[in-house]
């Protein structure tokens, strides 16, 4: 049985990996929220994520109650595909470093954030927990997603073992402030945003969309998705895997669509077909979550125009 541990509070210690990426900030933003006052971060340029002993010596100093582990080495189908060897060794080292940093200085909670990647490519939909490890990976982002898969048995492990209270958690694609807007690296969707800002900046007749169109992919805005980890937190959840999401997809087609009408771009679709669609469909199943009392609260539209709106590329300084 898992020790008996306070409940999280103002006072906790909490300390969140990846605070200047899309998640680890929006997390801190929630926790700040709430009227956490302890929220320990640090940048890369503190401390080094993918150095064992540094690591385990910042984690057995800071001796947190709580753990986020919101660092990670991400992209999308260009990046994965380009630096597959990156994406595996770098992201194994992380949740490795931290997860067992964290057991040597007595951390019991602890959650560690995956991806929807981790699913078989062709599993059935919507996809439950207990898919996993049911059949092959999607061969673009086979390596991150095997090294995510190694983090969720790796925290089961340290909880079989040693009775740690280690929870892994699988959003859908998420988006929104601080997202990456690199068209050689980044989503989809904010792939799409940026694109389709400067098609209509630079009145191009057409937008050029990735694939054919037809897949399907489920977003969240990730102000939901840290809502939902602290949610989990605050509620002493010590199950298993769970995925969060809005439980609807759309189309590329449809949010390529989508988001011309957010940004005002009157233009056509072109899609370039020798370019890869990826998984066919990756709607989750949160049947699990919602049953527990949580649900997302922001429309894709509404999310969309959120996002477009504290985009670098868009938006403007307010006044001093």
């Amino acid at each position: 049985m898992s020790p008996s541990i306070p409940v999280i509070n103002s006072t906790s210690r909490i300390f969140v990996t990846g605070h200047r990426g899309m998640v680890g900030s929006a997390l801190v933003r929630r926790l700040q929220a709430g009227g956490y006052r302890n929220i320990i971060t640090r940048g890369r340029d503190e401390l080094d994520l993918l150095d064992q002993a540094a690591v385990q010596a910042f984690l057995q100093a800071e001796r947190p109650d709580y753990l986020f582990i919101a660092a990670a080495k991400v992209g999308g189908i260009r990046a994965n595909s380009l630096y597959r060897a990156d994406f595996l060794y770098q992201n194994l080292l992380i949740e490795a470093n931290l997860i067992h940093g964290a057991h040597l200085a007595g951390v019991q909670r602890l959650m560690f954030l995956g991806s929807s990647c981790i699913y078989p490519r062709d599993c059935a939909q919507p996809i439950r927990e207990d898919y996993l490890l049911t059949g092959p990976l999607e061969q673009t982002n086979e390596p991150y997603a095997i090294a995510k898969i190694a983090g969720i048995k790796l925290a089961e492990s340290y909880n079989r073992q040693y009775g740690r209270q280690y929870v892994s958690v699988m959003p859908t694609n998420l988006y929104g402030p601080n997202d990456n807007y690199d068209l050689a690296n980044s989503h989809v969707l904010p792939a799409l945003l940026r694109k389709a800002h400067e098609a209509r900046e630079r009145a191009d007749p057409s937008l050029v969309v990735w694939g054919t169109g037809s897949p399907r992919r489920e977003f969240l805005y990730v102000e939901d998705l840290a809502d939902a980890c602290v949610f989990l937190m605050e509620s002493g959840y010590d199950g298993p895997l769970l995925n969060i999401g809005t439980g609807q997809d759309v189309s590329i087609r449809e949010l390529a669509e989508a988001v011309m009408e957010v940004v005002g771009y009157r233009g056509t679709i072109t899609f370039d077909v020798t370019k890869p669609d990826g998984t066919p469909r990756k709607l989750l199943d949160v049947g699990r979550l919602t049953a527990l009392g949580w649900q997302a609260r922001t429309t894709l539209r509404d999310g969309m125009r959120l996002a477009y709106a504290a985009a670098p590329f868009h938006a403007t300084p307010s006044p001093v």
